[in-house]
């Protein structure tokens, strides 16, 4: 059986003065994604796909570049649309977060709405699963916030942010989880990429 796995990109060097999809990886995140390539958990043959934000895009190479393998972004796969309001700090962040997942059919100050944010990333993942060569593992880099809304999505789960990468995986992202892409169903919840084994393909 086939194989994906959705991976968001881990600690990101944070800086108001720039547009939040241009923020790169710390050097803590950055590590973090260079000791998860040097594991050897990923099949010579696996397909990655990317977010187009920088800090996706960043992990993708860190961890493609061991294989050679290619990376197709695409903007359809980008965080939720927070534009509206900018940069947010701390709590007033984690408030409209929070409003977020519990009100997913309304927007919050001019946010994306959670239901078309999910909607959004569905079909992008389906759209990556048809353009990619048959019986090989995918790897997508993404997001804490579309990825749960994608996780709600393959586990049959109401949107939630008890559901979010948070509140099961490691603190600063760089989290995953395991999917089956042609059946759409959730095989794993969030886990910390230190704490992916070799088995996850299997």
């Amino acid at each position: 059986m086939i194989r994906a796995l959705y991976i968001t990109h881990p600690q990101v060097e944070i800086d108001p003065d720039v547009a939040v999809p241009q923020w790169g990886l710390s050097s803590v995140g950055r590590d973090r994604a260079q000791h998860f390539a040097q594991r050897n958990l990923l099949p010579s043959s696996v397909q990655i796909f990317s977010s187009a934000e920088r800090k996706a895009i960043e992990l993708a190479h860190i961890i493609g570049a061991p294989l050679g393998a290619e990376i197709i972004s695409h903007s359809s796969m980008d965080e939720n649309d927070r534009s509206a309001t900018g940069f947010l700090a701390g709590p007033l962040f984690e408030e409209h977060a929070n409003q977020f997942f519990a009100h997913p059919d309304q927007s919050v100050a001019g946010w994306e709405r959670a239901v078309d944010a999910q909607a959004r990333i569905v079909a992008a993942i389906r759209t990556a699963i048809a353009f990619a060569e048959p019986d090989r593992p995918l790897i997508f880099c993404g997001h804490g916030g579309v990825g749960t809304l994608l996780k709600c999505h393959l586990g049959a789960l109401p949107i939630s942010r008890s559901q979010d990468q948070q509140h099961l995986g490691a603190a600063g992202g760089g989290n995953c989880f395991i999917f089956d892409p042609h059946a759409e169903t959730l095989e794993s919840d969030w886990m910390a990429m230190e704490s992916l084994t070799a088995s996850w393909t299997e």
